[in-house]
């Protein structure tokens, strides 16, 4: 008999917490040192990890209407969240113009544009050996970040830099995420990932690299150590990641259901987090610099946008009518 599959919920939930933590926490990184380590190590693997899980969930993309419903899904409310997050930047701001451009994707809207061009490169690329396609978008990632001016237009630096953690997710089977849920798997992520945390302190780098959204000449004179750089930091990535995700609950928990509400919570809680970042509370919570106090906030932010509430009220804007495009983890199965 098989029974609804938790673990992709679990996963989402936790990473959605902490992409709302990492914005959270943003404007004290400066502060001090643990929380800057913090920062980067959060952005090592927290976006890695969604677009992974997007990639595995994208293997339905030969099904009928596919590419409509994914434009539905995506384009859409890009759209409208880019319009209206202009409006709202120009309010909170108090910029003197207002700036819409739908080719320069505001803050974290550059993943729905990405994931949108991902789902429609598969429709080209799958029809060769997984290998060649693997390897080729690592050396695509690598390369463009010697193209002055790849930028934020279009998304197009994290499209292709993010797009070998998207091509991996598509290729993985439901078995290998048996295999690293595994409690021997689960004790090495531990020690690993508690090696980065530790290691941070004492390797000094721009956080910057994590993002994927900046060509070397932003951070250094372009050269081969440069592409050697981004290297190391898919390594990093990929094995933070895959340690991440090797530790999330396969059960049932009391944060299973906020899960499936992630999209929802990845809209929205820009409009929070820019209104605390230009209001006086911003300078209050930088009074205590309170990590446990930062962490509650944004488990807070994450909750209250993942309310049946919430969701009702915003779902005309995000799903545009179109909610039976849903991912359906009922079919997949975990060993327990």
């Amino acid at each position: 008999m098989k029974k609804r599959l938790y673990y992709f919920d679990n996963a989402k939930f936790l990473l959605i917490l902490l992409v709302v933590f990492g914005h959270v926490i943003r404007p004290f990184i400066e502060e001090n040192a643990l929380t800057m380590n913090l920062y980067k190590f959060i952005y090592t693997f927290h976006m890695p990890a969604f677009i992974l899980i997007s990639g595995y969930f994208a293997k339905s993309f030969k099904s009928k209407g596919y590419l409509v419903k994914i434009t539905k899904k995506l384009i859409l409310p890009y759209l409208i969240f880019q319009g209206i997050y202009s409006v709202y930047y120009f309010l909170i701001e108090k910029n003197s113009t207002i700036s819409i451009n739908p080719l320069d994707p505001q803050w974290s809207l550059w993943f729905l544009m990405s994931l949108f061009f991902w789902n429609v490169v598969l429709f080209f690329i799958t029809k060769f050996n997984p290998k060649v396609v693997i390897m080729s978008a690592f050396i695509v990632g690598i390369s463009v970040g010697y193209i002055d001016g790849i930028n934020n237009f279009l998304s197009l630096s994290r499209t292709f830099v993010f797009f070998p953690l998207f091509i991996i997710g598509f290729y993985l089977k439901l078995e290998h995420f048996n295999i690293i849920t595994k409690p021997k798997i689960r004790f090495f992520s531990v020690l690993f990932l508690a090696f980065i945390f530790i290691t941070y302190y004492h390797v000094d780098f721009n956080y910057e690299w994590l993002f994927g959204s900046k060509s070397y000449s932003h951070f250094v004179t372009p050269s081969i150590l440069s592409g050697l750089f981004r290297v190391m930091f898919y390594s990093l990535t990929i094995i933070t990641t895959l340690s991440f995700l090797s530790l999330v609950p396969k059960n049932q928990a009391f944060y299973t259901e906020w899960g499936t509400k992630t999209f929802y919570v990845y809209l929205l809680h820009g409009f929070i987090i820019q209104f605390l970042r230009n209001s006086e509370l911003s300078t209050w919570l930088a009074n205590y610099q309170s990590l446990i106090m930062l962490a509650t906030l944004s488990f807070l932010v994450t909750l209250i946008l993942s309310t049946k509430m919430i969701t009702k009220i915003t779902k005309p804007l995000i799903e545009i009518n179109f909610s039976d495009f849903q991912y359906n983890t009922k079919k997949f199965t975990i060993d327990r």
